[in-house]
């Protein structure tokens, strides 16, 4: 069973423990032995789908999933990694950074922020004095000595502590591209970057 979770840059594939990425501007080639041609889906970008739709036969999950939510406009992708969970936050870290709190399989809501690599663009804005790379490894426990890591301290501490003021304990899971490194900071991290796909068998399963 292939899964694809059409984003609005890339697919994102998942087979058999297998994640793999394929820009959305052309029809992708899948390579499985035996592949049937089936695939299920979710998706953002409805002309990316409809090139996955010209080749594959796909199956739309976007309407299959019953998710206990009062949050108006839920993107699709949020709504199934956190079906994935009962208890817990998600966080997706990725050109956007998605927090969004469950508890006993309710949705409580959650917030966006943007994701590391756009304050860089934020703080060239302001001076090009401030337009300086994002120090990964500042380290958060000490005050600055100098600009470069002033600006990254800004950065990454602001995003750990909201997290951690949301999260109240709460196990957190991290997925997207800087999830890895977002997750050092916590002591109850868990980095899952399968997450969303975890939450798209989960609909198959109740509903297929």
């Amino acid at each position: 069973m292939v899964l694809c979770d059409v984003g609005n840059s890339r697919y994102h594939f998942y087979y058999k423990g297998t994640a793999w990425h394929k820009k959305c501007d052309s029809v992708p080639e899948i390579t499985i032995p035996n592949f049937d041609n089936k695939i299920y889906a979710i998706s953002v970008r409805d002309d990316a789908l409809e090139r996955l739709q010209s080749k594959y036969d796909v199956t739309l999950l976007n309407d299959k999933i019953d998710f206990d939510t009062t949050y108006t406009g839920l993107g699709i992708d949020r709504a199934v990694a956190c079906s994935a969970i009962d208890d817990g936050v998600v966080v997706d870290a990725g050109s956007a950074i998605t927090v969004d709190i469950m508890q006993n399989g309710i949705h409580l809501g959650g917030f966006i922020l943007p994701g590391i690599s756009r304050y860089e663009k934020v703080y060239g804005s302001i001076s090009p004095r401030l337009a300086k790379s994002i120090n990964l490894a500042v380290d958060i426990q000490s005050l600055p000595q100098n600009t470069g890591d002033a600006i990254s301290y800004g950065i990454i501490a602001s995003i750990v502590e909201i997290i951690k003021k949301s999260a109240k304990g709460k196990k957190i899971f991290f997925t997207g591209g800087d999830g890895p490194y977002l997750a050092k900071s916590f002591d109850n991290a868990i980095v899952d970057n399968i997450l969303v796909f975890k939450g798209m068998e989960k609909i198959i399963k109740d509903n297929l």
